[in-house]
Order: C-alpha cells, then sequence, then structure tokens
C-alpha cells in the first residue's frame, strides 16, 4: 500500500517533468505560493488536495497511483514466510513458476490442466503475496527485481531440497545447450569470493536475457534452468577415511 508521502513525492517528480513550478500550481489551486512549497515540504496532504494536482498536471489519480506502484523498489528476496504460502500450495507453485517466465494466463492454462479460475486465483494470491502486481485483464508486473534469488536456507529451497533436486539432477545433461559440471580443487582464500561473484554475475546474464527475449515468438524461446552452486564441501562417505 502506497502512502501519502509516496504519492506526493512522484507528484513533485511530476511537477518537474511538466515543467510546472510552485507558482504555477499555486495559481491552479487558488492558494500561495508559500503555502504551496510547506504543503509539499511536509509531504502531508488530503487525497482531495491530491485530486487538485493531479488535475492541475491534467493526469488522472490512477496515473498516479501507477507511477507510484512502478517507483517501488523491486523484491530482490522474499520473507520466509512469503516463501510458505508459495510452497504450501502445489498449483499455486506452479503458477508461481509460470509468473516467473512470464508466461500469460492463456500460456498457462494450454499448457497445464489448471482450469482459469484457478490461474486467476492464484495471480491474486501471487498479488497478496507481494510476487506481482495484478491488472486489469489477468495481466500482472513483476515486483522482483533482477537479482532476485530465493532465500539460501528458505522454505522454497529446502523444498527443492526434498523434492526436485534428485529429478533435476537425474537428468542426462546432454540434450541441446545443456551441461553438467563437476569441479573439485584448493584455491586461495583471498580469490575464492570472485569466482562467488562471476557465478552472480552468470545468474543476472541469464535473468537479464530472459527478460530481453521476452518479445520473441514462443516458438524462438525455450525454457532452461539454470543451477549454480559452490561450496566448502567434502563428500561424506570419504570422512570416515580423514585421519
Amino acid at each position: 500500500m502506497s502512502t501519502t508521502a509516496d504519492l506526493v513525492a512522484v507528484l513533485k517528480k511530476e511537477l518537474k517533468s511538466a515543467q510546472m513550478t510552485y507558482a504555477d500550481l499555486a495559481r491552479e489551486l487558488g492558494m500561495a505560493e508559500s503555502s504551496v512549497k510547506r504543503m509539499l515540504a511536509k509531504g502531508d496532504m488530503p487525497l482531495s488536495r491530491i485530486d487538485a494536482i493531479c488535475r492541475a498536471l491534467k493526469m488522472d489519480f490512477s496515473e498516479l497511483a501507477q507511477r507510484v506502484a512502478d517507483a517501488q523498489p523491486l523484491l530482490k528476496e522474499l520473507t520466509a514466510e512469503q516463501e510458505r504460502a508459495v510452497v504450501a500450495d502445489k498449483k499455486l507453485l506452479l503458477v508461481t513458476t509460470c509468473v516467473l517466465s512470464q508466461w500469460t494466463l492463456e500460456q498457462i492454462i494450454t499448457a497445464y490442466r489448471l482450469s482459469e479460475p484457478e490461474v486467476v486465483l492464484g495471480l491474486a494470491q501471487l498479488d497478496r503475496i507481494g510476487i506481482i502486481e495484478l491488472k486489469a485483464g489477468n495481466r500482472y508486473r513483476l515486483k522482483l527485481a533482477k537479482a532476485f534469488r530465493w532465500r539460501p536456507h528458505g522454505p522454497m529451497m529446502q523444498y527443492f531440497r526434498e523434492n526436485a533436486a534428485l529429478d533435476f539432477f537425474s537428468g542426462g545433461f546432454d540434450g541441446h545447450a545443456e551441461g553438467l559440471l563437476l569441479v573439485h580443487g584448493s584455491i586461495s582464500r583471498a580469490l575464492a569470493p570472485s569466482f562467488l561473484e562471476r557465478m552472480q554475475r552468470v545468474a543476472q546474464d541469464f535473468q537479464q536475457q530472459h527478460q530481453a527475449d521476452q518479445k520473441l515468438k514462443d516458438a524462438d524461446r525455450k525454457g532452461y534452468t539454470l543451477l549454480l552452486a559452490m561450496r566448502d564441501w567434502e563428500f561424506d562417505a570419504f570422512m570416515p577415511l580423514r585421519r
């Protein structure tokens, strides 16, 4: 939910964009310029006054609300409670996965045995959770940052470990653009973090390409899952042989 302060902050940007000075706005509102400056500086005003400023800017309140929503910071990580809500319902988890790939409602019901009401319900749940902003016509806007990741020890990763990891790694990784690399070695403690940074950049590159390729036809795109990992680890079977 946007606060009045959020609305006022966006109004200030709109005034600047429209090249409307405080004096211009004061004339439109029938107020003293000093009163307008004080009102905007405090960032506290009734909705009736916000409506009046919108009229002066020749914009609807709905447009203002949308721009406020667009200005909100995107989530890099969900709370544990939000993740639990997703993994608690298999159908909601499926809709979430499709949403992360930016599928439309029509694409989801074409690919899976979900009815339109079921998908719409899932989208509404994701809106309440905070993953998307649901719009008219069951369109939506993702509220996740490009650097978004699931919590390392959160409900989603726990669900993956318990229900999907074996299925994922049971694949041959020998299809088109598939591969599985297992590398072990001892490297400098000081340099180890740089490899993690490179992995994070690869993940971000993958996500950015995913965003860019949304303009392509469905036939020109294919779903891939990229899993990157690095940790200080030794195979359990070796532990009894340790001196």
